[in-house]
């Protein structure tokens, strides 16, 4: 009995300890804040390219709502990790989106994308879950 209360102990701390190195996956709630905060203005805040500032932008911005409707049904990860993070051999003024890779870098999760397990800022992982659910 000993030995069996003993294996569970351990089986329980190390459980833990993996629970305590493993972050938590940003949900959609976490990026609709992020999208809130810095891409209303653009995008609207229903997301289809419809923000107060969108007069005096060209290209209009993209109505984010359908970017799985023009790939072919599914949510476009890779594409839209590379773009909202940022091309850094393109140069800023190459679009008018800003970049926002330089202030995401420190706190990275895995997110899946492609088949594989990719070091993404916690914060970007957010506002694609947030993306992906308002895809109509």
């Amino acid at each position: 009995m000993r030995r069996i209360i003993l294996v569970t102990t351990a089986t329980a701390a190390f459980a833990g300890l993996i629970a305590c190195t493993v972050p938590a996956m940003p949900e959609a709630p976490e990026g609709r804040a992020f999208f809130a905060e810095n891409c209303v203005s653009c995008h609207g805040g229903a997301g289809r390219g419809d923000g107060p500032l969108v007069a005096g932008l060209t290209p209009k911005p993209t109505d984010l709502t359908v970017l799985a409707r023009g790939n072919g049904g599914t949510f476009p990860t890779a594409r839209a990790l590379s773009y909202i993070y940022g091309n850094p051999a393109d140069s800023h003024l190459s679009r008018v989106m800003p970049e926002f890779g330089g202030v995401m870098a420190d706190d990275l999760v895995p997110i899946e994308i492609d088949g594989v397990l990719t070091p993404t800022p916690r914060v970007l992982a957010g506002l694609l879950a947030y993306l992906e659910n308002i895809q109509r």
